[in-house]
């Protein structure tokens, strides 16, 4: 989330006398879904991520957040190079980290949660076993092919 500057006053009491000391509070100002997805794609691809799809949940009942951003890796390795992309590159433009992360202990499948876009980085034998894409086949399936 980026930070704001805000300020407040604080009154406190010194030698019989009232003093005004103006404080800096920062605030954070919430981060659009929209841009959240268009960084966490640049991270994607600054890797070499493959077969990137977003899918939009929110025409759909009871999910758990808003879009599902699913990509590919050829090895562990590659995943956690996706992971660790995406970490870096939302954290350093939008000032904001991921509420959970499942996975990074065998590098197959793994999940970051940004609350409203949850990130599945897979392997690719392993996405092709769970096919989670068939499993929200009711959602609006986009095909991402950055530039």
């Amino acid at each position: 989330m980026c930070i704001r500057d805000r300020y407040y006053a604080i009154y406190s009491q010194k030698n019989n006398n009232f003093v005004l000391n103006i404080k800096k509070l920062m605030v954070k100002k919430p981060v659009s879904t929209d841009e959240l997805i268009s960084v966490i794609i640049k991270g994607i691809d600054d890797v070499k991520g493959d077969d990137i799809q977003l899918l939009d949940l929110r025409e759909l009942e009871n999910t758990v957040c808003d879009y599902f951003i699913i990509c590919s890796g050829n090895s562990n390795t590659q995943v956690n190079a996706i992971t660790g992309s995406i970490q870096k590159l939302v954290s350093k433009e939008l000032k904001d980290k991921p509420w959970h992360i499942e996975g990074q202990n065998n590098s197959e499948w793994i999940l970051m949660d940004y609350v409203n876009v949850v990130v599945h980085v897979f392997q690719k034998q392993i996405r092709e076993f769970y096919d989670i894409e068939s499993l929200w086949g009711d959602a609006k399936i986009t095909e991402i092919n950055p530039v």
